[in-house]
């Protein structure tokens, strides 16, 4: 009789064994069926560059609701951190339309460029919330901010002119150690970036949490910054991630046709989803003139 239990007790093991290891096979055919499939392809990527333009056009209703609202100021920092979203996801949204072409490009220079360059221009937006809160962090505790703005040109002129350098010496001579440079150039960018994120958007955090309980407006404040500090620091930290990957792993390789799936998962994790809800969260519209001075994101 306990032998028969334990045969019967082998029998469900070696069922449920290969069970699972069916159910795998099975989702492994799936993922490369879809990542074959220039049907699949096409749509993961229009369906990519709907969210990206859904986003655009959120920031430049924004962007319009503040210029109604203040029509009297220029182009101050809450309006030109809208106007790189837009422009950032809408540029994002046309290379995913047109993902197929953009492939075919010769010489094949043109092709990382157009898939970098919009990469770029999302670190310089939300650099400049990185700045943004810096100014706020030293002017309360009455310390210069001079050199800040400086700092934000000659931080964003340095990695754009390394990235350009990259693309020639990739276009003089493309061998594939060069991409591999590259990619982990903007691995260290992203990582730059999210240590940006969490030093001052941590300080400014534990500064805002010393303010009187009282304060007009700290907690909801204090909310804001916590929030967007964690989601921009995890999806740079995601990004850096990634980049090595993509750098060293082909089956990671982001710069392709038949990796939709991947493409689908690391744009909604470092750009869609992200500057979804930081527009979200930084929604509120500037007080009218002659309430308080306005030059902040609010």
């Amino acid at each position: 009789m306990r032998t028969g239990g334990l045969f019967l007790m082998h029998s469900l093991s070696s069922s449920s064994a290969a069970s699972a290891s069916l159910n795998l096979k099975e989702a492994t055919n799936w993922w490369s069926d879809v990542n074959e499939s220039p049907v699949w392809q096409d749509r993961i990527f229009h369906i990519l560059a709907v969210l990206y333009a859904i986003v655009s056009v959120i920031a430049v209703i924004q962007l319009v609701r503040i210029q109604l609202r203040v029509p009297e100021y220029g182009w101050t920092t809450q309006k030109v951190f809208h106007f790189l979203n837009f422009l950032v996801n809408g540029v994002r949204a046309l290379v995913f339309v047109f993902r197929r072409d953009a492939q075919n490009l010769q010489p094949e220079i043109l092709q990382h460029i157009l898939l970098d360059i919009p990469s770029l221009a999302f670190f310089t937006t939300y650099a400049l919330l990185v700045l943004f809160w810096a100014e706020i962090y030293y002017q309360a505790r009455a310390v210069s901010t001079d050199g800040l703005r400086p700092s934000f040109f000659t931080i964003n002129a340095v990695v754009y002119v390394v990235q350009i350098v990259l693309w020639l010496v990739l276009w003089w001579k493309p061998v594939h150690v060069m991409i591999i440079i590259s990619k982990m150039f903007f691995a260290g960018v992203s990582l730059f970036a999210a240590l940006g994120f969490l030093l001052y958007g941590g300080r400014l955090f534990l500064m805002l949490q010393r303010f009187p309980v009282e304060s007009k407006g700290r907690r909801k404040k204090l909310q804001e910054v916590g929030y967007v500090t964690t989601i921009c620091f995890t999806c740079f930290l995601i990004r850096c991630i990634m980049m090595c990957f993509n750098a060293f792993d082909d089956a990671a390789d982001l710069d392709v046709l038949d990796h939709p799936i991947l493409n689908s998962i690391y744009y909604l994790l470092v750009e869609i989803l992200p500057s979804s809800l930081v527009l979200f969260i930084l929604r509120k519209l500037p007080p009218k003139r002659g309430i308080t001075q306005y030059h902040q994101i609010q």
